[in-house]
């Protein structure tokens, strides 16, 4: 795992990607601290970090396109199966390398409270509890973006649909005051989620007829308990988009309350995510 890790390490900092994903990181952030701490005098830094959270959009895309998908296009992939250690290694020396390079700009960010609160009355407690749900945050989009990478040999397609991912995230809040809250609208969002789990099913591994009838089988199931209690899909729709939301947990830290649930939201997705690439990848080892 720390032959992998340093390889990683050494990939990023040899190329521009550290250091476009840092400056982005750095230059948002300043520009946010610009806005809200210095122009509009806002003690509360933790603001900043609110309005920061959006480039994840972009620069996690940036840094996670690569990680796996380049090894399937360039074949150095089957390199790895041949070390001895296990796939849960590899993702784990990947990832481990991927929150290195989120973590240093990070170290830069986490100074600009203590300046602050040189010039005024700034809540350390609350910006740096902000700024550690800022980093799970991070950690479990970037742990999406593996997971995607390692669906495909195409950077092109994992950042497209990274983004895409990340974006339907961010604007889940919002869009969920948009979508039906009709126990049909939500019954129909149900049965789009089921089709979508039958191409991940499939590309995962490559057995159209399990993908089939687990698809089949869920979509059957929650059309019986619609007949049964269409109550029970009532405004589910708008729910779910809101408990989704990874980026309004977030809002929770900054806003004074340390939430709990939320650390342990993070916390399980970055470890579904794991774990579905090391199966992405175990697929591939043993075909």
């Amino acid at each position: 795992m720390i032959a992998v890790f340093k390889h990683e390490m050494r990939n990023y900092f040899h190329s521009l990607t550290a250091y476009v994903f840092g400056a982005f990181l750095l230059a948002v952030t300043g520009i946010g601290a610009m806005l809200y701490n210095i122009q509009a005098a806002v003690s509360n830094f933790e603001f900043v970090l609110s309005f920061g959270s959006a480039i994840f959009i972009v620069i996690v895309p940036i840094l996670t396109m690569r990680v796996i998908a380049e090894e399937k296009k360039l074949k150095t992939d089957q390199l790895l199966y041949s070390l001895p250690i296990t796939t849960g290694e590899v993702v784990m020396g990947k990832y481990l390398a991927l929150l290195l390079v989120f973590l240093l700009p990070l170290c830069v960010i986490a100074v600009y409270p203590l300046i602050f609160a040189r010039f005024g009355d700034v809540s350390l407690l609350t910006a740096y509890g902000s700024l550690a749900a800022f980093f799970l945050l991070g950690a479990a989009l970037l742990a999406l973006g593996m997971f995607i990478s390692s669906l495909t040999d195409n950077q092109g397609l994992a950042a497209g649909l990274s983004i895409a991912l990340i974006a339907l995230n961010y604007f889940s809040v919002s869009l969920s005051k948009q979508v039906p809250s009709s126990g049909m609208g939500s019954l129909a969002a149900i049965c789009l989620l089921l089709i979508g789990l039958y191409f991940l099913v499939r590309k995962m591994t490559r057995n159209e007829n399990m993908a089939w009838w687990m698809s089949f089988s869920l979509m059957m199931a929650a059309l019986i308990a619609y007949f049964i209690k269409s109550e029970w899909f009532e405004g589910l729709l708008p729910r779910f988009m809101e408990k989704l939301s990874l980026f309004a947990r977030l809002d929770t830290f900054v806003n004074g309350v340390f939430d709990g649930t939320a650390v342990v939201y993070f916390l399980t997705v970055i470890a579904l995510f794991l774990f579905l690439s090391v199966q992405s990848l175990e697929k591939k080892r043993y075909n």
